[in-house]
C-alpha cells in the first residue's frame, strides 16, 4: 500500500472477517473502501460503474489475478473450494 492509497474490498466468498491488523491503514492514511456493484440501486450507475472499469483497468491486470479457468460444470466445486478457503484471488468462468 503507497501512502494516502487506496484498498477496494470486494467479495465475501471466504466470510465477513478480516485477518489484518488496520494499523498499516492508519498510519499510511489508506483508506479500505467496499465496492458493491450488485445491490447499487440505480441500474444507471452500475452500468457506469462497469463502463469505468473498461477504461480504467489495465487490460493485462485481470490476468495476473486469475486463480484457475473452471468450465460452467466446475462451477459448484469452485464454490465450494472458496467457501473452504481453499481457493483464492479471481476465478474465470468458461460459458462454452
Amino acid at each position: 500500500m503507497n501512502y494516502n492509497g487506496v484498498v477496494a474490498a470486494c467479495g465475501l466468498a471466504g466470510g465477513t472477517d478480516l485477518p489484518t491488523t488496520v494499523m498499516p491503514f492508519i498510519l499510511l492514511g489508506v483508506k479500505l473502501l467496499g465496492v458493491d456493484s450488485v445491490m447499487l440501486l440505480s441500474s444507471k450507475n452500475r452500468v457506469k460503474a462497469w463502463e469505468r472499469i473498461v477504461v480504467d483497468l489495465p487490460a493485462g491486470m485481470l490476468e495476473g489475478i486469475t486463480a484457475q479457468t473452471v468450465r460452467l460444470e466446475q462451477v459448484g466445486e469452485a464454490a465450494e473450494a472458496m467457501l473452504a478457503g481453499k481457493l483464492r484471488g479471481r476465478v474465470l468462468v468458461d460459458v462454452n
